[in-house]
């Protein structure tokens, strides 16, 4: 059985709801595209700053146990591989000189960000502290 097209009021609905979808997903497309650029840059950014502490606590620990400043920053990059080692900055703030006492470590780390949607620029800190001697 074939089916004839009706000429009544409701023939031509079909086209109007086609278009309908058109304009729906043109509204909500931006939407989802910032969230999706939202949860992205997150998550580079969790990433990030999860680096930056482990560059600070390795840092941190090797300063605490062989009080030398240029091994503890090379550990500490070493501990965040990946990541840009001229962008960090390490700032020690315990010294391990035979006193009881914490070697403590400040690293700043700045990036570019993927997305834009929180500046062009992401600047983090990690901080890391140790028993001295081990």
């Amino acid at each position: 059985m074939k089916r004839s097209k009706s000429t009544g009021a409701g023939a031509c609905d079909e086209g109007r709801e086609r278009g309908a979808v058109a304009v729906e997903f043109g509204l909500v497309a931006p939407v989802l595209m910032l969230l999706v650029g939202g949860i992205v840059e997150f998550s580079y950014l969790y990433n990030l700053q999860i680096s930056v502490s482990q560059a600070a606590r390795e840092a941190a620990r090797t300063m605490a146990v062989e009080h030398d400043d240029t091994a503890a920053v090379a550990a500490g990059i070493a501990g965040a591989p990946g990541l840009d080692p001229a962008s960090f900055d390490f700032d020690f703030t315990g010294v391990c000189d035979g006193t009881p006492g914490n070697a403590a470590v400040t690293v700043t780390y700045t990036a570019g960000a993927l997305t834009g949607l929180l500046g062009t620029t992401l600047v983090l800190e990690g901080e890391g502290s140790m028993r001295c001697g081990g």
